[in-house]
C-alpha cells in the first residue's frame, strides 16, 4: 500500500511539474495586438485546463483519502462488531464520516468545474 501511494505521489508532482514547465513556456516574449490577444486566448485556455486539473486532483485525492480511512475504520469496525455488537452504531458512524470525506471532495470538483 505504500508503494502504491508513493507511486501515485510522484505521479501527481510529474504532473504538476509538467503543467508549471507549459505554463512557463506559453508566455509570449514580446507584446504586440496579435501576441497579447493569442496571450489572453492562451491564458484563458491555461485556466480552463487547471480548472479542470484541480477538480480532478479534488476528486481523486479525496477519495484515495476517504478509501484509506475506509479500510482502516471499517476493519476496525467489522472487529469491533464483532466482539461487542452493541458497538455497531458507534462503528458505522466513524465509517459514514469517513465517507464523508470523498464527498466533500465531490463537491468541490463540481463548483471548480461549474467555473468553467
Amino acid at each position: 500500500m505504500k508503494k502504491s501511494l508513493l507511486i501515485m505521489l510522484i505521479l501527481l508532482s510529474e504532473i504538476l511539474l509538467v503543467g508549471v514547465v507549459s505554463l512557463i513556456t506559453a508566455l509570449p516574449t514580446n507584446m504586440n495586438q496579435t501576441n497579447l490577444i493569442k496571450a489572453q486566448q492562451t491564458e484563458n485556455l491555461l485556466n480552463k485546463a487547471l480548472i479542470a486539473l484541480g477538480a480532478g486532483l479534488a476528486v481523486g485525492l479525496a477519495c484515495l483519502g476517504a478509501g484509506i480511512a475506509i479500510s482502516a475504520s471499517g476493519s476496525a469496525a467489522i472487529s469491533a462488531a464483532t466482539e461487542k455488537p452493541e458497538t455497531f452504531f458507534r462503528s458505522f458512524l466513524v465509517v459514514a464520516l469517513a465517507e464523508a470525506l470523498a464527498i466533500y471532495g465531490l463537491i468541490v470538483a463540481i463548483l471548480l468545474w461549474l467555473k468553467l
